[in-house]
């Protein structure tokens, strides 16, 4: 059967108008389903490592506003409250990276840390005793968890933290020394009794015999 010219144009053209009825989306290379999109990337997830140094980046933002307070003291307060705000956040990502790693020692005294620069010594110890149950040597755990005894006035425990440092890390024993001091210097200004004068006395006798040792790890007799 011979199909004509004219028969055979009409037939040409309702086949492009079927095919571009067709949409698009069914339309592909070959004549195949075109592949379909391709998916955004996966957010990545963060990890306990990841909140742990972001709280301690968080820590460093305080401690630069407390700089900034004792330089410019007509704007203390402001600068002051902000520097409680970003420990209250290095608190959560400390409490984050813990959440997701319970082992992770380093986070529990970071985030007593910053709950005793928030005032609240009884978290604070609480956080301190948690990692150093992971890691008893933590020397840095043992002397601010000491600090946060000062706060609680609970001075016996914060003499052990020390003869303990004095014997295992010389470096962290003056760091808390030094914090001792300042203590019985704010308790004498405000409210001294005879605690806080036993205590100073302890503290100056401690303080003498760290210099005696010193000189003699160093070979000076002087």
């Amino acid at each position: 059967m011979r199909i004509s010219r004219q028969t055979f144009s009409s037939a040409t053209v309702l086949s492009a108008i079927a095919l571009l009825a067709i949409p698009s989306s069914l339309l592909g290379s070959g004549g195949g389903s075109s592949p379909s999109p391709t998916p955004p990337p996966p957010v990545m997830e963060l990890t306990a490592r990841d909140h742990y140094e972001r709280g301690l980046k968080l820590r460093d933002k305080a401690w630069e506003l407390e700089e900034k307070a004792t330089k410019e003291p007509e704007k203390a307060e402001k600068y002051l409250k902000k520097a409680g705000k970003e420990f209250e956040k290095a608190a959560r990502s400390q409490r984050e990276a813990i959440k997701m790693d319970s082992r992770m020692y380093q986070a529990y005294s970071s985030l007593g840390y910053a709950l005793r620069r928030l005032g609240d010594y009884a978290g604070s110890i609480k956080a301190y005793d948690q990692g150093l149950a992971i890691e008893p040597r933590y020397a840095e755990a043992i002397e601010y968890r000491a600090e946060a005894y000062l706060g609680l006035g609970r001075l016996d425990e914060a003499k052990d933290a020390y003869m303990h440092l004095f014997r295992a890390d010389r470096a962290r024993a003056d760091e808390l020394l030094e914090a001792m001091q300042k203590w019985v210097d704010e308790k004498r200004a405000t409210a001294g009794d005879q605690m806080v004068e036993d205590f100073a006395a302890w503290v100056a006798e401690r303080t003498q015999l760290a210099v005696q040792t010193a000189m003699v790890g160093s070979g000076r007799t002087w």
